[in-house]
């Protein structure tokens, strides 16, 4: 009977941990199971993930070109069509400002500066204020009969 005092585990069900280079009679000593020489065999043996061999290493065969400007401005893009799917919808004020597209989640943050593109049709009444605007997208909203203002 199988008391908790007793428990056993099942034939064959733990293997024995292998103990490498503890004497030829364990069946794993002299090499220790690393083969024959060479600096994989030896002791502190480690190699660089990167490392090819000596082969010129691939990021220094491939050539460098470009450089990163700290002075570009990442914009937030706003479509038309989205605003026009949020007039449709009823969610959209008169009145929008960037606090206004983070509610609406068109926009995630309200430190970046934000602007609004012409893509799709457009035909609400809306006064607007962001921080760029293409030159399509003024004249459809002013068309619209809306107003434009930079921050």
């Amino acid at each position: 009977m199988d008391v908790l005092s007793n428990l056993k585990y099942a034939e064959g069900s733990r293997k024995k941990r292998k103990r490498v280079g503890r004497g030829e009679g364990s069946g794993h000593g002299g090499q220790a199971t690393r083969g024959m020489n060479g600096q994989k065999s030896r002791s502190g043996s480690k190699r660089r993930a990167w490392f090819e061999g000596g082969q010129m290493p691939l990021q220094r065969r491939v050539p460098k070109f470009g450089f990163t400007s700290i002075f570009k401005e990442y914009y937030q893009l706003v479509n038309l069509n989205s605003l026009q799917r949020l007039a449709n919808e009823k969610k959209l004020n008169k009145d929008i400002n960037i606090e206004e597209l983070k509610n609406l989640g068109l926009i995630t943050s309200t430190k970046k500066p934000v602007k609004v593109l012409a893509k799709g049709e457009f035909n609400t009444k809306i006064n607007i204020e962001v921080n760029a605007i293409s030159q399509s997208a003024k004249e459809k909203i002013e068309s619209a009969g809306g107003s434009v203002k930079l921050i």
